[in-house]
This record gives C-alpha cells, sequence and structure tokens, in this order.
C-alpha cells in the first residue's frame, strides 16, 4: 500500500522548489515518482504541427516532470505542515461480515488523512 496517493496534498522538503505545496496528479510505481501540480515544472519543446481544424500546435511548453517520492511530504489536515504517515487498523462490519482496514492517519496529529 502506497503512503502517498494521487489527490494527495504533499509539500516538497528538498530541491529548488521546497516548501511548494501542490496536489499529486499522477504516481509512477515502478520508478518511486510522481507528477505534482505547480511542481517541477521544465520546459519542453514540442513540435509543430495542426490540429483537424488546422490551428497551428507545438513550440515551447511549461510541464510537470516527475519528482521522486522520498522529497515530498503528506501535508497535515490540521496542521497545514508535512507530516509522517502511519496506519492504523479499523474493524468495519458490513452485510453480516467484519473486514479490517488500514487506514492512513498524520503522526503529527494523529487525524485520519
Amino acid at each position: 500500500m502506497a503512503k502517498i496517493k494521487k489527490g494527495d496534498l504533499v509539500v516538497v522538503i528538498s530541491g529548488r522548489d521546497r516548501g511548494k505545496q501542490g496536489r499529486v496528479l499522477e504516481v509512477v510505481k515502478d520508478s518511486d515518482r510522481l507528477i505534482v501540480e505547480g511542481v517541477q515544472r521544465v520546459t519542453k519543446h514540442v513540435k509543430a504541427g495542426q490540429s483537424n481544424r488546422g490551428a497551428r500546435t507545438g513550440g515551447i511548453e511549461t510541464v510537470e516532470a516527475a519528482i521522486h517520492v522520498s522529497n515530498v511530504m503528506l501535508v497535515d489536515p490540521e496542521t497545514k505542515k508535512g507530516t509522517r504517515v502511519g496506519y492504523r487498523t479499523e474493524e468495519i462490519e458490513r452485510d453480516g461480515r467484519t473486514r479490517t482496514v488500514r487506514v492512513r492517519v498524520a503522526k503529527r496529529s494523529g487525524k485520519d488523512i
């Protein structure tokens, strides 16, 4: 189970974008990297082409590049600062059966994430 998931609010703890916060847009599991909104922006040169309506596409664009998962921390919902992630197990009864569910918990405040 991953500690950081798509849609989570994270803060960058190292690198040139240190201190910035953003939402996780994508998780690349095989390389342990994330794409975070507004963080690690790079210029990308896109080959010129045409769309179906004849409009020109391409040129120089700024896009978010992947950042390693070790360089970000989850934001605590209460303090709005970076926090470590812990887990708590809960027993949930549904349709007459009990299931064990792992819930992510912020280590800083103890609140559910």
